[in-house]
């Protein structure tokens, strides 16, 4: 298959001090935070890549450090395996778009609310590299446990986040509320690639539902994504709108 070259957006955070409406944008990272990201990104490209062009198996991680023109040692600064670079080619930034689109929400707008929408947006708006590469995740187990573990990348943006907007809940109360977005969406994940029946890729590939294949799945070896992942979400997300509300409840006067 054709190798292809994908270019990411950078996202700016926003926040909303004292309830205005006015954007704050996160300063300019520096050369060498720049170097590192380019880095990150050659990784996860070369690693995606050669993943569609041999098959996950058989791609090693000397095999990604060479072709993003860096040695294995650096390779093991940003990822611990060959299955973490690959699902980040897919996931990259995801979780900075999520915190960016809940602050851009205005202060009036319900925090449960605009949790819910922002992670089903950012979940569900995939376009053909995303609808390919889940073909690769679901081909094995330890691209899927990894694709899983990547929704844990949530809590410190969404943290921050919380935190502006709930000044006076505290801190603990920001981090608990993020970590339980990033466990509702893990539970969500771990239900659409439940194993539901078999099916097979060519299936997948042309069925399409809220985001991307729709089907049955194999145990053990090829899992379709089944059901609407919106859904699920959705659903995931439901139990935490009460504990929102008791700390917007707190932070208002």
């Amino acid at each position: 298959m054709r190798a292809r070259k994908f270019a990411y957006a950078q996202v700016c955070v926003y926040a909303y001090p004292c309830g205005t409406l006015t954007p704050v944008t996160t300063p300019p990272p520096g050369l060498r935070e720049r170097k590192k990201r380019a880095t990150r990104e050659a990784l996860r490209e070369a690693a995606l890549r050669l993943a569609v062009e041999h098959g996950p198996d058989q791609v090693r991680v000397e095999d990604i450090a060479e072709a993003a023109g860096v040695s294995p040692r650096t390779y093991n600064n940003y990822f611990a395996s060959r299955e973490q670079a690959i699902v980040a080619a897919v996931t990259a930034d995801r979780e900075t778009r999520i915190a960016a689109a809940v602050a851009a929400r205005p202060a009036g707008v319900r925090l449960a609310d605009a949790v819910t929408e922002a992670v089903i947006e950012q979940y569900t708006n995939a376009g053909e590299r995303e609808r390919e590469a889940l073909l690769l995740i679901a081909t094995g187990t330890a691209l899927r446990e990894a694709f899983l573990d990547a929704a844990t990348g949530i809590e410190p943006p969404l943290t921050a986040v919380f935190a502006e907007r709930l000044a006076d809940t505290g801190a603990q109360t920001a981090r608990v509320l993020a970590a339980s977005v990033a466990a509702a969406v893990r539970i969500a994940l771990e239900g659409w690639l439940r194993s539901a029946g078999a099916s097979g890729a060519d299936e997948a590939a042309g069925a399409t539902g809220a985001c991307g294949p729709e089907g049955g799945s194999g145990a053990g070896g090829l899992v379709v994504p089944s059901g609407s992942l919106p859904g699920l979400l959705r659903a995931a997300m439901a139990p935490l709108a009460p504990a929102f509300d008791a700390a917007e409840g707190r932070g208002r006067p």
